[in-house]
């Protein structure tokens, strides 16, 4: 298996606590709220078309940040420390394009949806990002790579 995407000896509970895991189950709480109070969807044409556009944008950053931890032959999995750090492509302007390609996704699919309670999950959703992977991530990079990682960190923001 490429390095990439190895997955080590993870549990089975790390298996399943995964970003794309989490996004599944806000999307899915999303729509929950689309099926069961149609009431309080009202999907307006501009937002349905900007929420595809934001969707859209965010899988090309997260198929561009995946394609940079394959040329650099590092690991693309959260629960892991990479080999590297990369500085290029679409981490030299976000310290964290997948999860940032995650939220543009979520935003947008509740555009589409014109599902305007579930814009309360966005929060709840980089909240746990931050907590669950990020943070974590983050601390085992500076163990890792120390001045290296903390020079990185200083010149490129965590989000955007």
């Amino acid at each position: 298996m490429a390095k990439w995407r190895e997955t080590g000896n993870l549990t089975p509970f790390q298996m399943l606590d995964l970003p794309p895991v989490w996004l599944l189950g806000a999307l899915l709480v999303a729509w929950a709220q689309v099926i069961l109070l149609p009431g309080l969807t009202h999907p307006f044409a501009f937002f349905r078309w900007a929420g595809a556009l934001l969707a859209g944008l965010g899988i090309a950053l997260m198929i561009w940040a995946i394609a940079a931890f394959r040329r650099h032959e590092t690991t693309v999995v959260p629960h892991q420390t990479p080999a590297r750090i990369i500085v290029t492509g679409p981490f030299a302007h976000s310290r964290n394009p997948i999860y940032l390609g995650d939220v543009m996704v979520l935003t947008g699919a509740i555009l589409w949806w014109g599902a305007w309670p579930s814009l309360l999950l966005i929060p709840v959703f980089v909240s746990i990002l931050t907590r669950r992977f990020i943070a974590p991530e983050e601390a085992r990079m500076k163990e890792s790579f120390g001045t290296e990682f903390e020079a990185f960190a200083e010149k490129t923001p965590r989000w955007l």
